[in-house]
């Protein structure tokens, strides 16, 4: 990690912001906290999920909020009071069906944007798809792509969309198409590691080093290549 990123860090830790993640029990969003944790760039942390992102472990000053998406207006205060939020909320298709997909990636995504916009958000993070594009023919990437529109819209003092390519990282739950796609990708993300992949680590890193970058812009939109140097730019 170079000097100019630890001075970077130090400066954004003496703003005492706050920050909460969306799906912190998934994969990116499980190593996005830890990332933050050992960033300590934050002075409170607060985990927004649809159960516990764990049950025994304690750590100074983070708090967990479970909520029900599918009436999430009578959770409003858990979105209360936060500068910066990461969203890591989604499924898939194969696990979820069209609708269920279309329901969590698209109107939960959303309607947490909204309460964080009310609450107070001033820097909304968004993980995405290499891809992404309302009018895609492809559900999956239309849908990113519809969230990503719709979510600018709500007028973020910054907003920050990361569209990873696919994420190698061994998940808990089977998803056998991405296993396959890690298997090929391997030995290709070896050689070209910006190609068609991008390790999850990268990923989580990067997001933490653009927030304390505090761009100039107020819409960000990071594709593959420029997540991965910025997770680089991480490494210690």
């Amino acid at each position: 990690m170079t000097a100019d990123i630890k001075t970077l860090l130090e400066n954004y830790r003496q703003k005492n912001k706050t920050c909460f993640i969306l799906g912190a029990s998934g994969e990116t969003g499980k190593l996005l906290f830890k990332e933050i944790v050992n960033s300590q760039i934050f002075s409170k942390i607060t985990l927004i999920g649809r159960r516990l992102a764990f049950e025994n472990e304690a750590y100074e000053n983070v708090f967990q909020e479970v909520v029900d998406f599918e009436k999430l207006d009578d959770y409003a205060a858990a979105f209360q009071g936060h500068d910066v939020g990461y969203c890591c909320l989604g499924t898939t298709k194969a696990k979820s069906g069209e609708q269920g997909f279309i329901r969590v990636d698209h109107d939960y995504v959303l309607n947490s944007a909204k309460l964080a916009k009310a609450g107070g958000c001033s820097h909304f993070n968004l993980e995405s798809s290499k891809g992404a594009d309302k009018t895609s023919s492809f559900l999956y990437l239309k849908v990113k792509g519809q969230v990503e529109v719709e979510i600018e819209e709500l007028d973020f003092d910054r907003y920050t969309i990361f569209r990873p390519a696919v994420l190698m990282v061994d998940r808990q739950e089977s998803r056998p198409a991405e296993w396959l796609a890690r298997k090929f990708l391997s030995p290709v993300s070896s050689i070209f590691p910006t190609a068609l992949s991008i390790p999850i680590s990268s990923l989580v890193k990067a997001m933490v080093i653009n927030t304390v970058m505090e761009g100039d812009k107020k819409v960000e939109i990071l594709e593959n290549k420029p997540i991965y140097n910025l997770g680089k730019l991480g490494e210690n």
